[in-house]
This record gives structure tokens, sequence and C-alpha cells, in this order.
């Protein structure tokens, strides 16, 4: 269904059961998977590939190109997968050369209102981004971690798996795996996100294990390093080293 008032490029690959709502406009090289629903005035521009059953509301525009200087009209792209909710104004960009060439989104997440998702960064699957959240570029958010409402996270700065950002934080380093991280600007780790492992299905188990790291980063008197090797002796589980394997990657450093 394509409403009369659309513009749809004659280059543009739909799938079936694609609903295309007034005033929508779809560029070239840009193929859309069954399913997909664009309420009305959404934008997308090419090279962008996005995948079954996504909902676009009013006023998104998606796949234009990145906000960067040095971006000189290079072929690049956006990837989206399935099953994701984008709301009113959303704003995602393709990628840079510099930056790997593409910006993904994966499936089963939800973009509020105004969410701006920049140029090469990798989005995961089941995330929550609250209103007027933005990620500048190059940042990667891994899976089911929430970032709140009019947060903003630097270039190069990741978000660990199951992570929670409070609404109004600035990150400028990685916020760990499972943690609550929440300020300003003197951003802080309050420890592991406890209520938000339990509704997610973790056991009690898993949970002490994940209390016990968090205590020796976060309350102890050792330093990062320190308390690393200390939780490699100490802690044996896949939580706590996936909490150990996103330290020892990290380049900007994580919030203690």
């Amino acid at each position: 269904m394509i409403h009369p008032t659309a513009i749809v490029s004659p280059e543009a690959e739909l799938g079936s059961d694609v609903s295309i709502g007034p005033y929508c406009r779809i560029g070239c090289r840009v193929k859309i998977g069954n399913g997909c629903r664009f309420e009305s005035h959404v934008v997308v521009e090419g090279p962008t590939t996005i995948g079954d059953d996504n909902q676009f509301y009013p006023f998104g525009t998606i796949g234009l190109p990145p906000q960067d200087l040095k971006f000189k009209g290079e072929e690049t792209f956006l990837a989206i997968g399935d099953h994701n909710v984008f709301r009113e104004y959303v704003n995602i960009n393709r990628g840079t050369k510099g930056g790997g060439s593409c910006t993904r989104i994966g499936d089963h997440n939800f973009l509020m209102a105004y969410v701006h998702i920049g140029h090469d960064s990798q989005i995961g699957n089941h995330i929550i981004m609250a209103n007027a959240a933005t990620l500048a570029g190059h940042v990667t958010i891994e899976d089911h971690a929430t970032v709140g409402a009019f947060s903003g996270v630097h270039q190069f700065c990741r978000v660990g798996t199951h992570g929670y950002v409070g609404g109004y934080s600035v990150v400028t380093k990685d916020v760990l795996p499972y943690s609550k991280t929440v300020s300003e600007r003197n951003t802080q780790s309050y420890g592991p996100n406890v209520i938000g492992l339990e509704r997610k299905g973790f056991s009690p188990e898993q949970i002490q294990n994940i209390k016990a790291a968090f205590r020796l980063l976060l309350q102890s008197k050792l330093n990062t390093a320190q308390a690393v090797e200390t939780i490699k002796k100490t802690l044996k589980s896949a939580e706590v080293q996936t909490i150990l394997d996103f330290i020892e990657s990290s380049t900007r450093g994580v919030i203690k």
C-alpha cells in the first residue's frame, strides 16, 4: 500500500505487505523487507537496507548522509534488522569511510522520539533508547542495554550488555555490562542493575556473581587493574567473564 502523496523511487525494492503512508519519500538504493510500516512524512535515503516488520513513525529521517565534516560524498551504508520501532523524529545517519562505512541497527530495538544515532554506530538487539537519547559517531551499544532520556554518548564509547544509563547522563567512557550508570557530567556507576536483571530472568546465583565483581571494582581500595586480577582469581562465571572481557577490550576506560 503506497499513499498517493508518497514519493517512491523506481529503484527502491519493496517486500510484501509494505505500507507507505502520506508524504513519505523513499529514495533510490533503498531495500525494504516484508511487513514494514511507514506512517507518514518519513524520509529514507540509500544505500539503506531495512529488514522485516519494522515500524517508522512520522518525521523520521533514515539513512541520510553523516554529520561529519570529513564526509565527501563517498558510498556508505545503513543496515537495519527486523522488528524495530522508530518513533517520531528519529534520525539515523549512514556510515563514513573512516569508520567502517556502515551504521548498523540490530533486531527488536525500541527507539523513542527524537533519538539520534550518529554515523558508524553499532546497535545490537533488544535495546531501548528513551526520548532524545543521542549517540555520537562510532558508538557501540550491546544487547539488552538501555540509554535514558536526554543522555549523550561520546564518540567511540560503548555501553555493555544489559547496561542501564540513567536520564540526562553524559557518557565519556565505557559503561560496564549489567551496571547502572547515572549523572550529568561526573558520571558514576552505582553497581549492578539488580532489578533490571531480575526482570530479564537472571538467576540469584548469576546476580550474586555480578554483585561480587562490582564490589571489587567499585567499593574496594583496588585500582581497576588490581580489581580485575582479583576477580580473575576468585570469581568464575559467564557473566563475570563478560565484565572482564569488556574492561580488557576498552580503549577509553570504563566508568567506575
